[in-house]
Protein backbone atom coordinates (compact mmCIF):
# COMPACT_ATOMS: atom_id res chain seq x y z
CA UNK A 1 0.00 0.00 0.00
CA UNK A 2 1.36 3.51 -0.74
CA UNK A 3 0.92 6.54 1.10
CA UNK A 4 -1.58 7.90 -1.75
CA UNK A 5 -4.39 4.61 -1.92
CA UNK A 6 -4.06 5.03 2.29
CA UNK A 7 -7.27 5.83 4.37
CA UNK A 8 -8.14 9.31 4.80
CA UNK A 9 -6.52 10.87 8.23
CA UNK A 10 -4.03 7.52 8.30
CA UNK A 11 -1.21 9.38 5.67
CA UNK A 12 2.26 9.66 8.03
CA UNK A 13 0.68 7.17 10.72
CA UNK A 14 0.92 4.12 9.04
CA UNK A 15 3.44 2.80 7.57
CA UNK A 16 4.27 1.28 3.61
CA UNK A 17 2.24 -1.75 3.03
CA UNK A 18 0.61 -1.19 6.61
CA UNK A 19 -3.32 -2.29 5.76
CA UNK A 20 -6.09 -1.91 8.55
CA UNK A 21 -8.06 -4.89 9.33
CA UNK A 22 -10.56 -4.23 11.42
CA UNK A 23 -11.91 -0.78 12.88
CA UNK A 24 -14.39 -0.30 16.04
CA UNK A 25 -15.93 1.55 19.11
CA UNK A 26 -16.58 0.98 22.67
CA UNK A 27 -20.14 0.04 24.02
CA UNK A 28 -20.40 3.62 25.37
CA UNK A 29 -23.65 2.58 27.46
CA UNK A 30 -23.78 3.24 31.08
CA UNK A 31 -22.83 0.34 33.31
CA UNK A 32 -23.20 -0.24 37.38
CA UNK A 33 -21.13 -3.14 39.08
CA UNK A 34 -20.57 -3.70 42.43
CA UNK A 35 -17.03 -1.79 43.00
CA UNK A 36 -19.62 1.05 41.58
CA UNK A 37 -21.91 0.20 44.00
CA UNK A 38 -19.71 0.48 46.69
CA UNK A 39 -18.08 3.94 45.74
CA UNK A 40 -21.61 5.37 45.62
CA UNK A 41 -22.75 4.22 48.85
CA UNK A 42 -19.73 5.77 50.20
CA UNK A 43 -20.86 8.61 48.10
CA UNK A 44 -23.90 9.54 49.00
CA UNK A 45 -22.69 8.57 52.78
CA UNK A 46 -20.24 11.03 52.35
CA UNK A 47 -22.65 13.76 50.32
CA UNK A 48 -25.47 13.37 52.86
CA UNK A 49 -23.43 13.94 55.89
CA UNK A 50 -22.55 16.95 54.39
CA UNK A 51 -25.92 17.83 54.05
CA UNK A 52 -26.77 17.23 57.11
CA UNK A 53 -23.88 19.66 58.48
CA UNK A 54 -24.66 22.39 55.88
CA UNK A 55 -28.67 22.53 57.40
CA UNK A 56 -27.24 22.70 60.74
CA UNK A 57 -25.11 25.05 60.08
CA UNK A 58 -27.43 27.33 58.05
CA UNK A 59 -29.61 27.29 60.83
CA UNK A 60 -26.70 29.41 62.78
CA UNK A 61 -27.06 32.12 60.37
CA UNK A 62 -24.16 33.69 58.01
CA UNK A 63 -22.48 31.84 55.04
CA UNK A 64 -20.79 29.31 56.92
CA UNK A 65 -22.67 26.73 55.82
CA UNK A 66 -21.46 27.23 52.19
CA UNK A 67 -17.81 25.26 53.15
CA UNK A 68 -19.85 22.39 53.54
CA UNK A 69 -20.50 22.77 49.53
CA UNK A 70 -16.95 21.10 49.00
CA UNK A 71 -17.94 18.10 50.90
CA UNK A 72 -21.35 18.21 49.44
CA UNK A 73 -19.65 18.21 45.80
CA UNK A 74 -16.92 15.51 46.80
CA UNK A 75 -19.62 13.00 48.10
CA UNK A 76 -21.93 13.16 44.93
CA UNK A 77 -18.69 13.12 42.68
CA UNK A 78 -17.46 9.68 43.87
CA UNK A 79 -21.59 8.62 44.23
CA UNK A 80 -22.05 8.67 40.60
CA UNK A 81 -18.98 10.01 38.74
CA UNK A 82 -17.01 6.20 37.64
CA UNK A 83 -19.82 4.90 35.49
CA UNK A 84 -20.60 8.56 34.15
CA UNK A 85 -16.85 8.90 33.53
CA UNK A 86 -16.36 5.56 32.37
CA UNK A 87 -19.12 5.80 29.49
CA UNK A 88 -18.26 9.49 28.33
CA UNK A 89 -14.63 8.24 27.98
CA UNK A 90 -15.90 4.98 26.16
CA UNK A 91 -18.17 7.16 24.09
CA UNK A 92 -15.01 9.72 22.75
CA UNK A 93 -12.56 6.40 21.79
CA UNK A 94 -12.10 4.85 18.88
CA UNK A 95 -10.37 1.37 17.95
CA UNK A 96 -8.33 0.40 15.30
CA UNK A 97 -6.05 -2.91 14.24
CA UNK A 98 -4.05 -3.47 11.41
CA UNK A 99 -1.79 -5.92 10.46
CA UNK A 100 1.13 -4.61 12.65
CA UNK A 101 0.01 -3.02 14.90
CA UNK A 102 -3.28 -2.05 17.46
CA UNK A 103 -3.87 1.81 17.98
CA UNK A 104 -6.05 3.74 20.65
CA UNK A 105 -7.21 7.11 19.70
CA UNK A 106 -9.12 9.00 22.68
CA UNK A 107 -10.92 12.74 22.13
CA UNK A 108 -9.72 13.91 25.97
CA UNK A 109 -11.48 16.17 28.34
CA UNK A 110 -9.57 19.02 27.01
CA UNK A 111 -10.52 19.06 23.29
CA UNK A 112 -7.24 17.37 22.45
CA UNK A 113 -6.80 14.06 20.68
CA UNK A 114 -4.39 11.00 21.21
CA UNK A 115 -3.50 8.21 19.43
CA UNK A 116 -1.61 5.47 21.35
CA UNK A 117 -0.20 2.52 19.14
CA UNK A 118 0.71 -1.01 20.50
CA UNK A 119 3.12 -3.73 18.63
CA UNK A 120 0.84 -6.72 17.85
CA UNK A 121 3.95 -9.49 17.58
CA UNK A 122 4.44 -13.20 18.28
CA UNK A 123 5.37 -12.42 21.85
CA UNK A 124 2.56 -10.26 22.23
CA UNK A 125 0.28 -11.55 25.04
CA UNK A 126 -3.48 -11.88 24.17
CA UNK A 127 -6.32 -12.06 27.01
CA UNK A 128 -10.59 -12.16 26.26
CA UNK A 129 -12.64 -10.98 28.54
CA UNK A 130 -16.99 -11.55 27.92
CA UNK A 131 -17.99 -11.67 24.03
CA UNK A 132 -20.18 -9.32 23.06
CA UNK A 133 -19.70 -6.89 24.22
CA UNK A 134 -15.83 -8.23 25.46
CA UNK A 135 -12.75 -6.99 25.71
CA UNK A 136 -8.79 -8.05 24.39
CA UNK A 137 -6.00 -6.56 26.27
CA UNK A 138 -2.67 -6.68 24.09
CA UNK A 139 -0.36 -4.87 26.53
CA UNK A 140 0.10 -3.49 30.14
CA UNK A 141 1.17 -0.76 32.30
CA UNK A 142 2.32 -0.21 35.73
CA UNK A 143 -0.10 2.31 37.30
CA UNK A 144 0.17 3.49 41.29
CA UNK A 145 -3.47 3.10 42.50
CA UNK A 146 -4.52 3.97 46.21
CA UNK A 147 -0.43 3.70 46.99
CA UNK A 148 0.50 0.39 45.49
CA UNK A 149 2.08 -0.11 42.18
CA UNK A 150 -0.64 -1.96 39.64
CA UNK A 151 -0.46 -3.83 36.29
CA UNK A 152 -3.41 -2.06 34.69
CA UNK A 153 -4.25 -4.27 31.09
CA UNK A 154 -4.40 -2.20 28.22
CA UNK A 155 -7.25 -3.12 24.91
CA UNK A 156 -10.11 -2.73 22.99
CA UNK A 157 -12.41 -2.22 25.70
CA UNK A 158 -16.28 -3.31 25.77
CA UNK A 159 -16.69 -4.49 21.94
CA UNK A 160 -18.62 -6.34 19.41
CA UNK A 161 -17.59 -9.72 18.59
CA UNK A 162 -13.95 -9.67 20.59
CA UNK A 163 -13.38 -13.27 19.85
CA UNK A 164 -13.80 -12.11 16.12
CA UNK A 165 -11.02 -9.67 16.58
CA UNK A 166 -9.02 -11.84 18.63
CA UNK A 167 -9.04 -14.00 16.13
CA UNK A 168 -7.67 -11.57 13.82
CA UNK A 169 -4.79 -10.45 16.32
CA UNK A 170 -3.85 -14.45 16.36
CA UNK A 171 -3.59 -14.55 12.91
CA UNK A 172 -1.00 -11.83 12.67
CA UNK A 173 0.91 -13.70 15.90
CA UNK A 174 1.07 -16.83 13.13
CA UNK A 175 2.33 -14.52 10.38
CA UNK A 176 4.99 -12.72 12.44
CA UNK A 177 6.92 -16.45 13.59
Amino acid sequence: MNAASKPGGWEGILDDGEAILWQGQPDGRFTFGLRDFVAGLFGFIFAGFALVWMVIAASAGGFFWAFGLIHFSVGAAIAVGGPVWRAYRLRRTWYTLTDRRAFIATDTLTGGRMLEAYPVTAETALTLLGENPGSVHFASVMRRINKRDRLVPIGFERIEDAPGVLALMRDIQKKAR
